[in-house]
């Protein structure tokens, strides 16, 4: 995994338009959690250009990275596109690119220099923002604790990211490395040696 210092999102979507031999080429990079969102937005792209050939499409994403030609020839759409934002050492990122038919083939390497523009350009206008490491713990507390946590958590700046309801309460959340120890310290006292912790996830960026 990338370390947090050489790892960059971006603070909004962006765009490019370029017209190569009368096709058009619609660009959009844009801040994007994972596959699920990634696939959401495409299917937005979809609905918005039901007359488009093409929605390519490429997402950097961890082990959720994708590269989609979506009928383009092999390897002219997004790999080039996915290059373009691996060089910017991007991450949590999603390129998209609508095409609309012009008439004319491009041929393999006029495809490769148009997706790769489509996504350059449009980085061009983007503010690039660090991305901050993250650590995700896991811990177990009887219901009556359950509040006192939520609290804790929520003064902490942690993100929720589960909670269950079992034979006891679990959460799952995550938050900036350096706030985990003094978030620990403060569960150690408050939490009266009450709190279970389970297998932690460790670091992540977002």
């Amino acid at each position: 995994m990338s370390s947090p210092a050489s790892s960059f999102s971006i603070a909004q979507a962006v765009h490019s338009e370029l017209i190569i031999k009368k096709s058009r080429f619609i660009g959009c990079v844009e801040p994007c959690s994972g596959r699920e969102a990634a696939l959401a937005r495409v299917q937005e792209l979809r609905e918005q250009h039901p007359t488009a050939v093409h929605v390519c499409w490429a997402l950097l994403a961890g082990g959720q990275s994708a590269a989609v030609d979506d009928g383009e020839p092999s390897g002219t759409a997004g790999r080039p596109m996915l290059e373009v934002m691996r060089h910017q050492d991007l991450e949590g990122v999603l390129a998209t690119v609508v095409r609309y038919w012009g008439g004319t083939k491009l041929g393999a390497g006029g495809l490769v220099r148009a997706y790769t523009d489509s996504v350059a350009q449009a980085l061009l206008q983007a503010e690039k923002v660090p991305r901050v490491a993250l650590h995700t713990l896991r811990c177990t507390v009887p219901y009556a604790f359950e509040g006192l946590l939520r609290r804790e958590i929520e003064g902490a700046g942690a993100e929720l990211l589960g909670v269950q309801h079992g034979s006891q309460v679990e959460f799952r959340f995550a938050l900036p490395v350096p706030a985990v120890a003094p978030l620990l310290a403060r569960l150690q006292e408050s939490g009266q040696g009450r709190i279970g912790w389970l297998k932690d996830e460790g670091a992540d960026e977002a």
